[in-house]
Order: C-alpha cells, then sequence, then structure tokens
C-alpha cells in the first residue's frame, strides 16, 4: 500500500537526520572550544551599496586590453539610494527601461516607459537620448531634456528615480588579466598559523547567534562582512557574491574599511573562477606595473580572493580584497594572505554548516505538521522527489467533523474569534492523534480534519492505526465533555474511515502545494461519517476495516458490530457498514456480550425476522442510541418485514 504526500516542493527532500545531529554536535563543540565573545566596534566600516554586474565574464572579456575605465549609475528612488547599481563599459550602448528584457531594467518605478532611453558609453561620459514612444520627460539639473551628454557626477531623472554616474574601479587589472591566480590548496593551508589567533577566535564566537538571530538574507549579509572586517586586519573590503541564474556574477552585499576615494567592482572573473570550481581563488595584482594614472583604483585594490559557501538560498561567496604593504616583505605578505584565506574558509564551512541545520530545522517543522515522526525518520535522506508526485495507491482515509458546528456558529457570531480558537483546538485534537498513530494529515475544509494511512511506508499495520486514531480522537472529546471548564466541553465529533484505491500526492504550484487524495474511497469515507448521525454512533467504518479489526486488533484496544447493510443515496452498490466501538474497558456499559446479541439482532432483521431482532435489539442499555435506527424501520412496518425485502436499507436522502 503506497501514497503520495508533500510538504514542500520546490526546496530539497527529506532531511538527513544523521547529519542534523552530526551538525549540533560540531556546534556546541564550536561554542565550547570558545570562551571570549566578539566586541566589535561598528564605527569603522563604511557600507557600499550591493551591485547587479550587467555585464558577464564572457561580454567583458571580448573587448579585452581596450577597456581602460568602467562608469556606473548608482540608482535612487524616492530620495533613497537602492541596493542596485548597473555597471556600463566604454564602448557599450544600453537600453534602459522597465521592460525585463533590457540590459537595464528599472521596473521598479512606474513612471519610466518599458523602453525609455537609449545611452552610449565612452571614456568621457555617457550620451541620453530619449525615445519618442516614452511618456514621461527627462531632467538633467532641473531642466527639461530629450538628449543630453553627462559627465563623471552629473545625474538625469525620470519620474521618481534618479540616475548618477560614478566611475568605478575596472573589474580586472589592466588587460583584465592578474599577475597571478592562484587556486588555494587546503592541505597546504592547514600548515599556516595565524598571528592574531585570539581576534579571530573572538570573531568565530559570534557566528551562531549571527545566523540566528539574521531574520532575513540581507540582514545576514550585512553581519558576515562585518565580522570578517573585523576579523581580517588586511582587507580593505568584503562582500557576498553570487552568481544569476544565467550565469552572471552578482553582488548581495559588500562593505568597506575606508572611503578610500574609489567603489569597491568585485572581479567578475574572480567569482566566475571560484564559484565554477568551488574553490578558493587568489588574484594578486602587481601594483607597480599599473603605473598609469588610468589604473591608479586598481593599485589600491592589490589582491582579492573568493571562497564559496552553501547558504539557504543558494550558492555563495565571499569577496575579500585589499592592498599590500609597502613596507613588508612579500614573504611575509604572502603568509598573511594566506592566513586570511584559511580564516575565511573556516567562516564559510561554519556558516555552510550552520546555514544547513537552519535549513533542516525549516524543513522539520514544515514536515512535522504533515508526517508522523516514525515516517519522517523511515524517509531518511536522499529523498526522490519523484516519490511524491500523485500515484494511485492503496490508502486508508480517515474523516472527523464536528457534529453542529453551523447551529454554534450561528449562536456565536456575536464573538466569532472566540469560536475559531476552539475550533483551532478542535482541528489540533484531530490531527495529533492522526499523526501520533503514524498517519498523514491532508485537507481542512472548514471544521473537518482528513487524514490518511499507507504511505510512505507498506504497513498490514495502516488500516488498524487508522482505528486507533479514531478511537483516540473519541477518547479525547470524551475527557472535555467530561471536564466543565474545558474549551471544547460541548463539541462532538463523527468519524468515517474507509479502505480502498485512491490517487494521493502532491497538488498545486511550485510555491504553495498540499496534499490531496482523489477517489471514491475520500468519497465513502465523507458519506460513513455523515451517516453518523443517522446511525446515532460515533464511528462508522467499512466492511474491510470490520475484517481487519476482527482478525488482527486486541478487544482492549477496540471493538466493532456491525449496524446493517445499506445502499447510501446516489450510490450503485450496497455496503456492510459496522461500528468502531472503544473497549469493554473505556465503555463499560456496553459489553462484548451487548455487541454480541446486537448483531444476532442485525442478521435477524437481514433475514426478514424483524420480531426476533426487536426483541435483540431492546436488550441493549438505553444510552446505547445504536438501535435506534433499526427499531424506528421495524415499528414502521409493524415488525413484519416487507414482502420484496432483501436485506437492504435504501437511504431515501444524502445524509449530513
Amino acid at each position: 500500500m503506497e501514497g503520495a504526500f508533500l510538504s514542500t516542493m520546490s526546496g530539497p527532500g527529506v532531511p538527513d537526520y544523521n547529519q542534523h545531529r552530526r551538525l549540533r554536535r560540531r556546534i556546541l563543540l564550536l561554542r565550547l572550544m570558545v570562551l571570549r565573545v566578539l566586541r566589535l566596534a561598528d564605527g569603522n566600516c563604511g557600507v557600499a551599496n550591493g551591485v547587479s554586474v550587467s555585464d558577464g565574464p564572457a561580454a567583458i572579456a571580448g573587448r579585452s586590453a581596450e577597456v581602460t575605465r568602467i562608469l556606473r549609475l548608482l540608482v535612487y528612488y524616492r530620495g533613497q539610494q537602492r541596493d542596485q547599481s548597473f555597471a556600463l563599459v566604454p564602448g557599450g550602448a544600453y537600453a534602459l527601461g522597465r521592460d525585463a528584457s533590457l540590459p537595464l531594467c528599472a521596473d521598479w518605478d512606474q513612471l519610466i516607459s518599458r523602453h525609455h532611453i537609449d545611452l552610449s558609453v565612452d571614456d568621457g561620459g555617457l550620451t541620453l537620448r530619449r525615445v519618442p514612444e516614452a511618456a514621461n520627460q527627462i531632467y538633467v539639473d532641473g531642466q527639461e531634456v530629450s538628449a543630453c551628454r553627462l559627465h563623471v557626477g552629473q545625474s538625469f531623472v525620470i519620474g521618481a528615480s534618479r540616475f548618477e554616474l560614478q566611475e568605478a574601479a575596472p573589474a580586472d587589472s589592466p588587460g583584465l588579466q592578474p599577475v597571478q591566480q592562484l587556486a588555494i590548496d587546503r592541505q597546504q593551508l592547514q600548515r599556516i598559523r595565524y598571528d592574531d589567533a585570539s581576534k579571530r577566535i573572538d570573531v568565530l564566537t559570534s557566528l551562531p547567534a549571527v545566523i540566528r538571530e539574521s531574520g532575513v538574507e540581507r540582514d545576514l549579509y550585512v553581519r558576515l562582512t562585518g565580522l570578517l572586517l573585523a576579523g581580517i586586519r588586511n582587507a580593505d573590503g568584503v562582500a557576498v557574491v553570487g552568481l544569476t541564474g544565467a550565469g552572471r556574477p552578482r553582488v548581495f552585499h559588500q562593505e568597506q574599511r575606508f572611503e578610500a576615494g574609489v567603489v569597491l567592482q568585485p572581479s567578475i572573473r574572480l567569482i566566475s573562477t571560484a564559484m565554477q570550481q568551488q574553490r578558493s581563488i587568489l588574484h594578486v595584482w602587481d601594483a607597480a606595473s599599473s603605473a598609469s594614472p588610468q589604473f591608479t583604483q586598481v593599485a589600491w585594490f592589490s589582491w582579492a580572493f573568493c571562497t564559496p559557501f552553501a547558504d539557504i538560498s543558494g550558492s555563495r561567496a565571499f569577496y575579500v580584497t585589499g592592498h599590500r604593504g609597502g613596507t613588508e616583505s612579500n614573504r611575509l605578505d604572502e603568509q598573511r594572505l594566506h592566513a586570511d584565506i584559511k580564516f575565511t574558509e573556516f567562516i564559510a564551512e561554519i556558516v555552510g554548516s550552520l546555514q544547513r541545520e537552519r535549513q533542516l530545522e525549516r524543513q522539520q517543522a514544515g514536515l512535522r505538521q504533515f508526517f508522523s515522526p516514525p515516517i519522517l525518520e523511515a524517509l531518511g535522506r536522499d529523498l526522490d522527489t519523484s516519490l511524491l508526485e500523485p500515484r494511485e495507491c492503496d490508502v486508508t482515509v480517515l474523516f472527523c467533523d464536528l457534529r453542529g458546528f453551523s447551529h454554534r456558529a450561528e449562536e456565536s457570531s456575536g464573538n466569532l474569534t472566540a469560536l475559531l480558537e476552539r475550533v483551532s483546538l478542535a482541528l489540533e485534537v484531530m490531527t495529533s492523534q492522526i499523526l501520533r498513530f503514524g498517519g498523514v494529515t491532508g485537507d481542512f475544509q472548514g471544521d473537518a480534519a482528513l487524514g490518511f494511512w499507507g504511505w510512505p511506508i507498506s504497513s498490514d499495520e495502516a488500516p488498524l492505526n487508522a482505528c486507533r486514531a479514531a478511537l483516540a480522537i473519541r477518547l479525547e472529546f470524551a475527557r472535555a465533555q467530561a471536564d466543565p471548564g474545558h474549551p471544547l466541553r460541548d463539541f462532538e465529533t463523527s468519524i468515517g474511515i474507509a479502505h480502498g484505491r485512491a490517487v494521493a500526492g502532491k497538488i498545486g504550484t511550485r510555491e504553495q502545494v498540499k496534499v490531496t487524495v482523489f477517489g471514491p474511497v475520500v468519497n465513502l469515507a465523507s458519506r460513513l461519517e455523515s451517516m453518523t448521525r443517522e446511525l446515532h454512533v460515533s464511528v462508522l467504518i467499512d466492511e474491510y476495516l470490520d475484517r481487519q479489526i476482527r482478525d488482527h486488533m486486541p478487544r482492549s484496544e477496540g471493538r466493532v458490530r456491525r449496524l446493517l447493510r445499506l445502499l447510501p443515496y446516489g450510490m450503485d452498490r450496497p455496503l456492510m457498514v459496522s461500528e468502531l466501538v472503544p473497549p469493554e474497558q473505556s465503555l463499560a456499559m456496553l459489553t462484548d456480550q451487548h455487541l454480541i446479541d446486537f448483531e444476532k439482532g442485525v442478521a435477524s432483521f437481514q433475514e426478514g425476522r424483524w420480531d426476533d431482532a426487536w426483541t435483540f435489539l431492546h436488550s441493549m442499555p438505553a444510552e446505547d442510541r445504536a438501535q435506534d435506527y433499526l427499531a424506528m424501520l421495524i415499528t414502521q412496518h409493524d415488525r413484519r418485514s416487507p414482502a420484496d425485502w432483501d436485506g437492504i436499507v435504501r437511504m431515501k436522502k444524502k445524509s449530513g
């Protein structure tokens, strides 16, 4: 018996719980090892805005060595600088507008047309021209223009957006070729010793708290870049970078230690190489060879390295850059660089581990709403998500509803919030027992809950566990009714359980999905639940479950009694319905002998011996109302079965 269910379809599969425990142990060891707490002076870190690199490495490399200057459009919207800017390469032509296909997409401002202006860039600045179809005007220094020439420091305005032209450091060294590119060997890094170990340990101490207390992605990146600047005294700039879906580098957040007169422009080639190889890559530029005034900004940042790490949102990397000291030897400078890379890799490993733990906790929190702990353990790791696709399987479906809810809602129309809280508590009782006995929670339909068994583990106990869950739900509500102060004291439940073939699995979109079960068995479970009211019982089950309980469930857990053979309204095939009854020690007024006598009465009723049936039924306790329906039918016919009696009661209307 197999079924299907979905938790979060767009993410990875079910978590690896052994890995989860290992991650916790590693974090605990880290916290025990490091005793001091980080004290960051946050007055020495200037924040630079994140950038979206417009040109990928291939595009820029194609323009080769003639690229001597890179310009940047900083973006301001309603007076606030946006966490976005556009890189412009001399010789390039760009279109700006709200259309996502344009090189410069400005989709945040409705006053910007889909294609508003064309830009031509050279070493001296840019020339802009408004396209004829653009709806709104362009303003430069308060004057309306259709075309104009802009130099560094000038800006133009469209709608509520202002675009300021600035000069940025080139993405790579002269000719876009670093003097050295080194792929870092981790084994070599193991031999590197820190000359400021205590400071770095202080930084490591705060990492778990930084990740735990960061509510959103940007907040986390701001904190991480600040930590790296605090722990790497040789760094002048730190960024969190990654690749877009198109494989282009992207800067999510960056910070600079000092305002050096230049904007940190991370190397496109360095980011691409590190992310593709998933290892630390170091670029070292020769400042002495950059004597030309065109490369003074590059000379300030004379080295950079990029170290990838795993993040909840995808693969990310730390980009760290700085300049060489003028008085120290190259040997000492190299040792410090390698020590900084080793420290950054350690940070990256810890961040990746903590982020994986964070993701596992989120996945567990979501999955626990639907799966019981035994199912979660059985799913293990590396779940093939194709198993969660809708498929045909054997399931046992439980449908549980609150009786008289519509009438109660009318009575509570003046305080629907309080009623909602009580209904939520009732649904919690239902779902908790479904999960307790290994079921999967499906849809909620107002005041009703749906659960099913049979997936992902095929088990002979699945039908019995559904019945155990029903008995547990009945017991919880019985206890609530016995407590005058309980918020559920006036709630009653009705439950229908059926076993059969269905299609079970996920349904929905990539962003939101739910579990569902389709098939006649679902409709039958719902019909059985509805008929409990007419037959005056709490739990109705089908013939398959009746046999399973008689053959496999100890009477100390639950009992059954056949009620009658009937043909539900709108259905073609008659079925024998039975009541699921608590064990005798829990329901002393209804003994095992009572159940035997009741079934003798049902057999007599089916055989047309209605006088005998009347005698057996009236031997039941007065509190037991299961006899009422049959007794009513017998009375209506003066205790004589009709001439065409075939033992089947045909329901005249849909129960409910």
